[in-house]
């Protein structure tokens, strides 16, 4: 089997990454749409490199994104920066091929991720950054329930214009409070 539903949703479940997806992810990740809004556009991305790091984080949380009806690999989810005493961590995604952006899999995805982080693992404060330009994933991200707590001022160079970089966060209580999960693993 190449996925395994780890953590799963209505649309889409979570599972371990596949190593021989690492093709797909470096495809993405050169990919402009994709690259820019993770600030890695810059970064010349081969297999090889693609490889490395996934290898170097082996003790974080990354999970694929599949989707249930036909399990297609459709992006990526991870939580980095864990840490188990300040009960922290850092929230990054991304959905690979345009035709699967706007259908509401990374709000679910985010769900699924953020349940799993406060209930299972035990987390308190979990945050993501954003571009400001980046107004579709703020938005999201807001109705979640993120809430801005900070702002780098002109941080983020993008097609001859400076951009901030926004930074927000939501913890257990207001998530739980919210949602009405039951992690069943």
């Amino acid at each position: 089997m190449r996925y395994f539903e780890k953590i799963k949703g209505d649309r889409l479940y979570l599972s371990p990454v596949n190593t021989k997806d690492i093709s797909l992810y470096a495809k993405w990740l050169n990919d402009k749409d994709v690259s820019e809004n993770l600030g890695r556009y810059y970064k010349m991305v081969t297999f090889e490199s693609e490889k490395s790091r996934l290898e170097k984080k082996r003790d974080e949380y990354i999970f694929a994104i599949i989707l249930r009806e036909n399990d297609e690999l459709i992006g990526n989810i991870s939580l980095t920066n864990v840490n188990h005493i300040n009960q922290t961590a850092t929230l990054e995604v991304f959905i690979g091929e345009k035709e699967n952006r706007n259908k509401g899999y990374g709000k679910e995805s985010i769900k699924l991720m953020l349940n799993y982080g406060f209930n299972v693992l035990n987390l308190n404060n979990i945050m993501i950054k954003v571009f400001s330009f980046n107004e579709n994933a703020i938005n999201t991200y807001k109705k979640i329930g993120f809430k801005e707590f900070g702002i780098r001022r002109e941080a983020v160079y993008r097609d001859g214009q400076i951009y901030d970089i926004i930074y927000m966060d939501i913890l257990k209580d207001e998530f739980n409070a919210t949602y009405d999960f039951i992690f069943i693993p």
